[in-house]
Parts: structure tokens; sequence; C-alpha cells
């Protein structure tokens, strides 16, 4: 992992299309840092394991719930995750069971530790639920917020 104070500390979330729960993580991670002061230590993206919705803006339901925090995410597109992903990002941190099952499986396993679940970061761990079905914004919104939380506590020796 990135350890040293010269390089930002590179984090990439991960859901299925890329359209509602990692491009979530991605907007609200990204003020959370602005706010906090530490943006400039922290490059974050999101990306997808499918190709179905490669090119697509985020889902009207995320950005809903982004634009009411204050947040634009209307230049996103979808994009997949690429082979180059292992090595280009410090923390890679999906959404649920399924998504780490396909980034293990991607990668061909993960010997860096890289991987991880973004409720793993809080003392409730567990899937982030999928708006796509169930169509709340809000629970998601929670978790994610949460993950955020847990993430930055639990890494703040490294970011110091």
């Amino acid at each position: 992992m990135n350890r040293g104070s010269a390089k930002r500390i590179r984090v990439l979330f991960v859901c299925h299309g890329n359209i509602c729960r990692s491009p979530m993580a991605e907007f609200l991670m990204k003020k959370r840092v602005e706010d906090m002061g530490i943006a400039e230590k922290f490059h974050i993206e999101s990306a997808a394991t499918s190709s179905e919705e490669i090119g697509s803006p985020v889902h009207r339901g995320t950005a809903k719930i982004l634009n009411a925090a204050g947040i634009d995410c209307s230049g996103k597109r979808a994009r997949r995750v690429t082979a180059d992903d292992y090595e280009n990002f410090d923390y890679i941190i999906g959404m649920d069971q399924y998504n780490l099952r396909n980034l293990l499986r991607f990668f061909g396993g993960d010997p860096e530790n890289k991987i991880r679940l973004l409720l793993d970061f809080t003392s409730d761990p567990g899937d982030v639920a999928d708006p796509w079905y169930t169509r709340d914004f809000d629970a998601t919104y929670r978790d994610v917020t949460r993950g955020i939380g847990g993430f930055l506590s639990e890494t703040e020796s490294v970011w110091r």
C-alpha cells in the first residue's frame, strides 16, 4: 500500500454498473476529504465490475441525493474495472459480496490485500444494498456515508 506522504492515497470504489453505489461513494468521499481539508492527499475514482452501463451517466436517484448534498456529478460516466486498476490503486472497495467475488476473479486474487467491502470499515459489516433494485437511495446514502467515515478512521494513520 501507498504509505508515503508525498503520494496520494488512491481509492477505487466498485459496484456492478458504476451508476448508483460506487459513484455515490466516489463523490461523497471527494466531498468529505475536501471538507476536511485533506483532498490533496487522495485520488478517488469509481468503476464497475460489469460492462452493462459503460458510458452511462450516474443514475438519477444517486444524482438527486448528491445534488441535495451540494455535489455535482454530471460529468461522471460509468467505466469498467481494468487490469491496471490493481496496480494503480491502494484500496479497491466493493459494495457487496458479488462485487468482491468478481474483483477477486478479475484480478486473479488479492496478494496485496487491497480489496475490501465498504461496510467492513464499520462496526456493522455487510453489503451496501443496491438501490437499482431496492429503490431506497436514502438507505444506500446512509450506508455509504458510514462506510466512508469508517474508512477514514481506519486509515487515518496512512493519510495523517
